[in-house]
């Protein structure tokens, strides 16, 4: 009992000793409005804060997207000098000829590639309408994907990834 006491003690002062004023809410109530000045240069600092953060998350999903189109244009290579050897393709098999699957992951690479210029272009008033166009081929390659992949026999969870990677 006598052990405890003394633990308590000695936590009651450790937490009085890092009672800091940096780590607590004010007490006093401060009613007093900011100026305009004050008001103006704080939404100002907001401002910039924001575009910042905004700047880079564009940068990140851009060098996503990027990433992403790297990997469709490997795709395509591996299509075009060995078909059916990648086996994400190979699925496809019986049911699309190899150029089509080629040109379905060109139309993939134009769609990031669209993306990645709407998203870093944002300033500029045709970054909209690259994101949209960049949208809508991606839901055209969804539903291409999405109707051969339910011609297969068996339908794959593995490449699911096929129809919705462009449109991310």
């Amino acid at each position: 009992m006598m052990v405890m006491k003394k633990l308590a003690r000695k936590l009651s002062r450790n937490s009085r000793e890092f009672d800091d004023d940096n780590f607590s809410l004010p007490t006093l109530d401060d009613s007093r409005p900011i100026d305009s000045q004050e008001q103006e240069e704080l939404v100002r600092s907001l401002e910039r804060s924001q575009a910042q953060q905004s700047l880079l998350w564009r940068s990140v999903f851009a060098v996503f997207l990027f990433c992403f189109a790297a990997f469709l244009v490997y795709s395509i290579f591996q299509q075009v000098s060995s078909p059916w050897e990648l086996r994400y393709h190979a699925y496809f098999m019986e049911e699309i000829d190899s150029s089509m699957i080629i040109f379905a992951d060109w139309v993939a690479v134009l769609a990031c590639t669209m993306a990645i210029i709407g998203l870093l272009l944002h300033k500029s008033k045709s970054h909209r309408w690259l994101i949209w166009y960049s949208c809508s081929a991606g839901i055209i390659l969804a539903i291409f994907w999405l109707y051969y992949m339910l011609r297969l026999p068996k339908f794959r969870w593995d490449v699911i990834w096929l129809p919705f990677g462009p449109l991310g």
